[in-house]
């Protein structure tokens, strides 16, 4: 069973927030029609390591479990079309700037006249109204915009991208499928539609832990601090004597005194010396330095194991090869391997893992127009010379 059959989505967005927002309802049985340009296609068929079908990985896995049409929406045509597919869809994604849909007679008061119960989830720069509403903007200027690129390298250092170049179009697109399933949840008590208004910067700006409240209170602000952590100590990335990296995570004076006993020096977590966590603070430089000297002396293998028998949270940094050889990674099914237009590929595994109504990758990112017949003729129930007709006047 799946939890969204029945549920039937139009994707209008491009590359990443508003389509991943799709992606994620249609990994969990909601029909998507993602609606693309002719001849040109979503942008996010060239984002990415290209591939001999055309199509870049970034396609192939992202624009999985979608049917693709082809519209022309600069066309009247083209426009009454997306209308006819509006009607009939209970969720429809854009992520265009505010006004677009206005334009072509799509916005959320006309989307009410045509389909009273859909749920519009509207995914921009900065939201659909305030000064910077029509303003552009892509993954790395919401992540400069929201505080999280400013927390991002080393202190005093060069602000750096904070891992993910589109960690941002992922968070958003998350958000937006978590508001489209309220007010999926929501129309079933009141049988109404709703606008989900959500801007790129707001879900990285929501995950800042304290940085807001602890600027109001106490007028902080927050700098870069490398592998550091604001709150704890030691909580870092320390080289081993075999030269790998390893996460050590000890967020609790408990779990210092684990550590301590892991290093055998137990001695340090006395009240005297660096038990207490206020202890630790002040004198941040000095622990981390005393946990990096016992880390560098051993290699990799002997330090993660100590770190499991003493029960101290520890990881090696994993690079994508480490993951793949990975038991746990394995174990889980975190990785599957998929057929598509450019052979077998490993991708994502669907997430969060339901008991009842898993989710599920069923194929992945189709060619252009591919299901022009399937959706133009089946659910609109146009005619194979209507379809003709639309080809020949490049409205799809």
């Amino acid at each position: 069973m799946s939890a969204l059959k029945g549920i039937r989505v139009l994707d209008l967005g491009t590359f990443i927030a508003g389509p991943h927002c799709a992606t994620i309802l249609g990994e969990f049985g909601a029909e998507v029609i993602k609606v693309e340009p002719p001849t040109t296609g979503d942008s996010l068929r060239r984002l990415g390591t290209n591939t001999d079908c055309g199509d870049t990985l970034v396609w192939l896995s992202e624009a999985r479990n979608k049917k693709c049409v082809t519209l022309n929406l600069a066309s009247e045509r083209g426009r009454e079309l997306l209308k006819q597919l509006a009607a009939k869809c209970d969720i429809i994604v854009e992520n265009f700037r505010p006004g677009t849909l206005e334009k072509w007679g799509l916005g959320y008061e006309e989307l009410k006249k045509i389909n009273p119960g859909a749920i519009l989830v509207r995914i921009s720069a900065y939201g659909q109204d305030g000064p910077l509403r029509t303003q552009p903007g892509f993954a790395r200027i919401a992540h400069a915009f929201s505080g999280l690129t400013y927390l991002a390298g080393e202190p005093g250092g060069i602000p750096v991208v904070p891992g993910s170049t589109s960690l941002a179009d992922y968070m958003s697109g998350m958000y937006g499928a978590i508001g489209a399933l309220v007010a999926l949840q929501a129309r079933g008590a009141s049988g109404e539609g709703q606008c989900v208004d959500l801007a790129l910067y707001e879900s990285v700006f929501r995950v800042l832990d304290e940085i807001a409240p602890a600027y109001q209170k106490f007028g902080y602000v927050r700098e870069r601090m490398g592998a550091d952590t604001v709150n704890v100590c030691p909580h870092s990335h320390y080289q081993t004597k075999d030269g790998k990296w390893i996460a050590i995570a000890c967020t609790s004076d408990q779990m210092f005194v684990r550590l301590a006993e892991v290093m055998e020096q137990p001695e340090l977590a006395s009240a005297e010396r660096y038990g207490p966590k206020d202890l630790r603070l002040a004198a941040r430089d000095e622990v981390n330095r005393i946990v990096a000297h016992w880390v560098a002396s051993l290699d990799c293998e002997t330090v993660l194991a100590r770190c499991k028998t003493g029960g101290v949270p520890a990881s090696l940094i994993f690079s994508i090869a480490d993951i793949f050889e990975d038991p746990q990674y394995r174990a889980r099914g975190n990785i599957k391997m998929m057929p598509s237009r450019a052979g077998e590929i490993a991708v994502p595994e669907v997430v969060p893992r339901l008991s009842e109504t898993p989710g599920q990758v069923s194929w992945l990112g189709e060619g252009l127009g591919a299901q022009n017949d399937e959706i133009f003729g089946g659910l609109l129930q146009l005619s194979g010379t209507e379809i003709q007709a639309l080809r020949d006047n490049k409205v799809i």
